[in-house]
């Protein structure tokens, strides 16, 4: 798939979803979640959320145990401090629910239920409350046991990207252009800052503040009270989060350029590295090395200077970030043979994991 034809897909998705939010019925089409801890990986995918053994690629559990038409899930769970696995659905109930890392159990008797969009954002969960972005334009305040804390923040747009803290404050973005600062502490809101172009990922924390690309193809670094300052450029739209790493910030656009900025003196340190796609999914920064995903479905490693360590084609397509679990790196390809596969730093694929019908 060329850009202009990621881009066409971007825009029948946007669509796909304020049409579903409006109507109730859930958008099938659709890339999966991922995330994991040191024991298991869990991937939403359609109908169901699995749990997964990293050790050995083996199904844990299913949740729910059958296929319910009003489910479906493709947000990236979240696991919390006190042991949840937090996911909402995108189908025509619009639940959002609390799961039991372990088994898979409901934690709540109910799910919430009051969003009028979908769930297409991770939540974030912190000091005992939930905060719930959903395509409906709201901010939803819960507390752990999934009651609602707080009235729903208005921010305007379609939300799909978790929000991020920095201790202090949250900070959100919007399909809308734009990004929103919020006191948790007395839920006020600053002025809404306008990017220039929609924000379908997260901010990455750096410090003293935030970075955020956006399809106006640049990466803003805003300060807590709202100052702001272009520090990088891409020749595409940028849509994943990007990766800081101390004095580089790593980001990837959507003609498969990989960016590496020295953010002490504003230049690029490698010339353009371009593996054979566009880059959806976040890059992922471990260690000496930098994990790219591609559209076109390659997963890659590159040094610190931009060169490639080696390559693998789990195939499909790849627009989920990869996830670090353990000495393995997760990928959860699109439209592959397999839902889930684990490699190690050297390339060695350890495992694949397709679910059973």
């Amino acid at each position: 798939m060329n850009t202009k034809r990621l881009m066409l897909f971007v825009l029948l998705a946007l669509g796909a979803l304020f049409l579903g939010a409006c109507s109730g019925q859930p958008l099938t089409n659709t890339w999966p979640g991922l995330a994991a801890d040191g024991e298991r990986a869990y991937i939403s995918s359609g109908s169901f959320v699995y749990a997964v053994d990293v050790e050995t690629g083996r199904e844990v559990w299913r949740y729910p145990a059958e296929a319910d038409n009003k489910l479906l899930f493709y947000a990236s769970p979240v696991l919390t401090d006190d042991g949840q696995l937090l996911i909402g659905s995108g189908g025509a109930t619009h639940a959002f629910v609390s799961l039991d890392p372990e088994t898979g159990a409901e934690n709540w008797s109910g799910p919430f239920m009051d969003a009028k969009g979908v769930w297409v954002a991770s939540p974030l969960a912190v000091n005992d409350t939930i905060y719930a972005p959903n395509t409906d334009g709201f901010l939803y305040v819960l507390d752990m046991n999934g009651r609602q804390a707080a009235d729903p923040i208005e921010l305007g747009g379609a939300l799909w990207s978790a929000p991020v803290t920095d201790g202090e404050l949250i900070y959100v973005t919007s399909l809308d252009h734009h990004f929103h600062i919020l006191n948790p502490s007395t839920l006020a809101l600053a002025e809404s800052i306008d990017l220039g172009g929609a924000v379908p990922d997260s901010p990455a924390l750096g410090d003293d503040g935030v970075y955020v690309g956006s399809f106006a193809s640049t990466i803003e670094f805003v300060q807590p009270d709202g100052r702001r300052e272009t520090v990088g450029n891409a020749e595409n739209w940028i849509w994943a989060s990007p990766a800081f790493d101390g004095e580089t910030l790593y980001y990837a656009d959507l003609s498969g350029i990989i960016y590496s900025l020295d953010l002490a003196t504003g230049r690029q340190n490698w010339d353009a590295v371009q593996p054979d796609g566009p880059v959806v999914a976040s890059l992922l920064v471990d260690g000496d090395q930098v994990y790219v995903a591609t559209e076109a479905g390659s997963f890659l490693a590159l040094d610190r200077d931009g060169k490639i360590v080696w390559e693998k084609t789990p195939g499909g397509k790849i627009y989920t970030t990869p996830v670090r679990s353990g000495e393995l790196i997760l990928v959860a390809p699109y439209q592959a043979e397999f839902a889930l596969a684990a490699y190690d730093a050297d390339g060695k694929q350890a495992w694949t994991f397709t679910p059973t019908k």
